[in-house]
């Protein structure tokens, strides 16, 4: 039944879904591996279970998590009245050093609720503007760092895309320069940053059994989180011993001086902290993904890339930075970032639960609290919504084409209320990036995409010879 309603006979049990091939202890885990990692594998178990839409995968512990697949399914677990976004999976780890942030909060908590009232004016669409500074020195710290690569060999784009982010982020989010550009090096929180997200995946694959075998990597886990606990702390206690009359108009000041306009009360310095950890995995880790895989198909395209620099010709001054007006007026420089988002989210999957009983596909019986792993990087491949679905393609994202497109078919940055609050940001950030280098940079074929088993989904080895235009 299409809403949920639940009917008095012919329900299915969840049981009655098919399940990935299990043993005991260790679960389905002999049957996930992937080279290009647990979600590429999640893909592919949900291309071949398409017609039936979801998929039972059995993990070590005991636990059976239920992926959903298909666009049809998805339109329930997107139906804010019945279901709701919980933790699970990798989320339960990343909250190790997230906490209560925006991100990683259960929806009950009331920092959640607090948070969200103070910050949603920050990130609106309208507020960006004052950030936008902070995006364009970011970028031309890229530029330059392009420019004088010239001629030296191949860059590694996902470590420079990787770079700017967290460049951006921080700059913009609390006053802070990691200027990644001035070492060829990743910077040490970056690489503290990049073990624990990995260790929140690798971990839940791990039978209970043999976890004490891997007491080095979780003591590596904590010390990283740590190191991290200490920058950010450093970050807010220099802010707070500054007068007032000098902060700048950042996120930190922002959480620091405002207050919760239903309850009048502010935010925990340990929050803040929370807050801003957040902001550095949701705020660079996955923008630095989209723009490696723009990138990357956009130098194997020879015919869009032609396409969005023509577009970018016409729109943007022929050197220095262009204003956000001028970026936010490219209309294709955003549907390439559209269509590379869909073929791969850098969030691939978001777990929802069910509210009270309910149905899946008016056939299942879903109990209350019953959860669901949503695999947006497979309804974004629905072939009953989207046509040649492996096909990179931004006119899909023409107005005309998209109107009647469900809306539970494209989810890149989450469902209902708990949505990315970031996407505006990371948005104008993206194509700001992605129109200077293609106006400012030509590019060589870098060979077929493959995907890296990371947390958030980017280019393996993606290497780029890249030179200043027209040389």
């Amino acid at each position: 039944m299409p809403d949920g309603t639940l009917p008095t006979t012919n329900l299915l049990p969840l049981s009655a879904l098919p399940a990935v091939p299990s043993l005991p202890i260790v679960g389905a885990v002999p049957w996930l591996h992937h080279r290009e990692g647990f979600m590429a594998k999640m893909l592919e178990l949900a291309e071949r279970y398409r017609h039936v839409g979801a998929i039972r995968v059995p993990m070590p512990g005991g636990r059976e998590p239920i992926f959903v697949g298909n666009v049809s399914l998805a339109k329930d677990l997107c139906d804010e009245a019945r279901f709701e976004k919980v933790l699970d999976g990798p989320l339960v780890h990343i909250r190790d050093f997230a906490g209560d942030g925006l991100f990683t909060a259960h929806g009950y908590e009331e920092n959640w609720h607090k948070a969200n009232r103070i910050l949603s004016p920050g990130f609106s669409s309208t507020s960006i503007e004052r950030y936008y500074p902070a995006m364009t020195e970011s970028l031309e710290a890229l530029v330059a760092y392009w420019s004088a690569r010239s001629g030296q060999g191949p860059v590694e784009v996902v470590a420079d895309m990787t770079k700017l982010t967290l460049d951006t982020i921080s700059l913009a989010g609390f006053d802070y320069r990691f200027s990644s550009f001035s070492s060829p090096e990743l910077h040490p929180f970056l690489k503290a940053l990049g073990r624990t997200l990995q260790e929140s995946i690798d971990v839940l694959m791990r039978p209970p059994l043999v976890a004490p075998l891997f007491s080095r990597h979780r003591a590596r886990y904590f010390s990283d989180i740590d190191a991290m606990f200490a920058l950010v702390d450093e970050v807010i206690r220099e802010r707070k011993g500054r007068p007032r009359d000098t902060w700048p108009k950042d996120f930190l000041s922002l959480m620091l001086a405002e207050v919760d306009p239903k309850t009048g009360e502010g935010l925990s310095d340990e929050n803040i902290r929370y807050q801003i950890l957040t902001f550095l995995v949701a705020g660079h880790e996955t923008t630095a993904g989209l723009l490696s895989f723009a990138f990357h198909e956009l130098a194997r395209n020879a015919e869009l890339f032609a396409r969005v620099r023509a577009e970018v010709d016409r729109g943007l001054p022929t050197t220095g930075m262009p204003t956000m007006k001028e970026v936010m007026s490219l209309d294709l420089t955003k549907r390439v970032l559209s269509e590379a988002l869909r073929l791969w989210p850098t969030v691939p999957a978001v777990t929802r639960a069910a509210k009270e009983d309910t149905t899946l596909g008016g056939k299942y019986f879903v109990p209350k609290g019953q959860a669901f792993g949503l695999l947006v990087n497979a309804t974004h491949r629905d072939p009953a919504v989207w046509p040649s679905p492996a096909a990179f393609d931004p006119d899909r994202f023409l107005p005309e084409v998209a109107k009647d497109r469900p809306a539970a078919a494209y989810k890149p940055f989450g469902v209902g209320k708990r949505a990315c609050t970031g996407k505006h940001f990371a948005l104008v950030e993206a194509t700001l990036c992605l129109a200077v280098v293609v106006r400012d940079f030509d590019f060589d074929d870098p060979g077929p995409l493959v995907l890296a088993p990371t947390v958030s989904p980017k280019p393996r080895d993606f290497r780029l010879s890249v030179r200043p235009r027209g040389r």
